[in-house]
C-alpha cells in the first residue's frame, strides 16, 4: 500500500485573512443615530473609536451602501449611543430591523439629533468630515454634547456590550494577582 501526499489547501484570500482576523478582535457595541427630512435614522456599529481628546473627536465607519447613509452623509450633527450588556436587544434591532427605532424609547435631542433612553452614555458630535472610500466611508465628528446613563445595571448586565467572533460578549476581570 502506498501512502498519498495529501493536496495542499489553498492560500486564504486577503478577504479571507481579514474575516478571520477581525473575528479576533472584540469590538465595543454603539448605536449611531442622525435625522433626515424628519425621520430617525440609526445603525448598529462597531468601528467607534475615540480619536482626540483635545478637541474632543470621535470616528466611525460605515458602508455607503447603508440605509442610514443618506442621513448621515447630510447630517451636520450625529448621535454615538454606547451600549451595555443589558442593550443585546436594542443592539439587534438596530442591525437587523427596518424599524429600528420602534422598539426603542427615544426623543429629539439637542441639534435634532435622535437620543435614545437607557443607554450607557451618549454622545452629539458635530460633523467635521467625511471620506468615502469605493463602498465605505469613515466620519469624523467633535463632540458638543452628551450625557451618561443610568449606573446600576445590576451585576449581570453590568460593563461594555461587546462583539467578537461574530456574537455578543462581555468582558471578564483578569486577575493577576491570583
Amino acid at each position: 500500500m502506498t501512502q498519498q501526499t495529501p493536496e495542499p489547501l489553498p492560500a486564504p484570500t486577503p478577504g479571507e485573512l481579514f474575516r478571520s482576523a477581525f473575528r479576533q478582535h472584540a469590538a465595543g457595541v454603539a448605536i449611531i443615530t442622525a435625522s433626515h427630512e424628519n425621520l430617525p435614522f440609526g445603525f448598529t456599529a462597531t468601528s467607534l473609536a475615540s480619536l482626540s481628546a483635545v478637541p474632543p473627536r470621535f470616528t466611525f465607519n460605515m458602508a455607503i451602501t447603508s440605509h442610514s447613509w443618506p442621513a448621515v452623509k447630510s447630517a451636520e450633527y450625529i448621535g454615538v449611543h454606547m451600549l451595555g450588556n443589558a442593550h443585546r436587544d436594542l443592539a439587534d434591532s438596530f442591525a437587523r430591523s427596518k424599524d429600528r427605532f420602534n422598539d426603542a424609547v427615544w426623543a429629539t435631542g439637542d441639534f435634532g439629533v435622535p437620543v435614545i433612553a437607557g443607554v450607557t452614555g451618549w454622545l452629539v458630535g458635530r460633523v467635521e468630515a467625511r471620506y468615502v472610500f469605493d463602498n465605505n466611508a469613515v466620519i469624523v465628528a467633535q463632540v458638543v454634547g452628551g450625557g451618561n446613563g443610568p449606573v446600576d445595571a445590576g451585576p449581570e448586565n453590568a460593563g461594555p456590550l461587546l462583539y467578537h467572533s461574530g456574537q455578543y460578549a462581555r468582558p471578564a476581570s483578569l486577575d493577576y494577582f491570583g
